[in-house]
């Protein structure tokens, strides 16, 4: 798939939560094709600390208003400038990158269960939306420390049934996303995760036990984006890969995760 190097203009930069921000990207163009799982790398400018892009992952695509939407969590000050954009100011993006989710072929009545954390809900939404154009009905599952930290749920709602987690048991079920009682109550045929790596790993155990096919997108520290800097080399049972070019998706059978 052809990468692209351009200058997008900010359309809106939206705070959803003091740690969170929806940042909105336009174009004059239409955008090309883009994956679900796939991430973009953003230049940040007037940040003397920040030497490399940001990677974020693709969190959906308004085609009627030509927007990218990214889900920015703020953890440095890269991302804080990030956080800082003004409506009409531009940004640098290299995209899309990395490989994606894999949409069943066959169209049967599979249920499919898409789980995210924290900010790993982002590319859920936009792999939600591709399966529901796909003519399935996807069900998410989102975990969040507290209900305030469960984001886009409106968005979710429109594209799938969505239950929820929270850890202090503000909002959904009390506990994390691997004990939701949905995981004992429905049979699923393919599920799909992003999150903190430890969540991941659970998901990834509980798939494996019951025999159920599972894609992760890994969240290694992926600061070139070409598989030219090694600071997102990930061990599998192939060998070592750069997960911003044979990933960020892998199904845990090649990962040499205990499980």
């Amino acid at each position: 798939m052809k990468k692209y190097l351009a200058d997008l203009v900010v359309s809106a930069n939206e705070k959803l939560h003091p740690n969170y921000y929806l940042l909105k990207l336009t174009q004059d163009t239409p955008f090309p094709e883009m994956l679900p799982g796939q991430f973009v790398e953003l230049k940040v400018e007037n940040s003397p600390a920040t030497f490399l892009r940001r990677p974020i992952s693709i969190n959906y695509i308004d085609k009627e208003k030509n927007e990218l939407w990214l889900l920015i969590q703020v953890i440095g000050d890269g991302t804080k400038k990030l956080s800082e954009l003004k409506n009409g100011e531009i940004v640098n993006l290299m995209y899309p990158l990395g490989n994606s989710f894999s949409i069943p072929k066959e169209k049967i009545s599979k249920k499919l269960l898409l789980i995210g954390g924290g900010v790993g809900t982002a590319p859920m939404l936009f792999l939600g939306t591709d399966l529901k154009r796909f003519g399935y009905e996807p069900v998410f599952l989102l975990g969040a420390r507290t209900s305030k930290d469960l984001l886009q749920l409106d968005m979710f709602q429109k594209f799938g049934t969505v239950y929820t987690t929270t850890e202090d048991g503000s909002a959904g079920e009390k506990g994390y996303v691997t004990n939701h009682s949905i995981l004992q109550k429905e049979d699923f045929e393919m599920i799909y995760t992003c999150g903190p790596k430890p969540m991941m790993v659970a998901v990834a155990q509980y798939a494996k036990a019951l025999g159920i096919p599972c894609e992760v997108s890994l969240e290694n520290l992926m600061a070139c984006g070409i598989g030219a800097c090694l600071c997102c080399v990930e061990n599998t049972v192939d060998g070592h890969i750069c997960a911003c070019m044979e990933g960020p998706v892998i199904n845990i059978e090649k990962l040499t995760w205990q499980i």
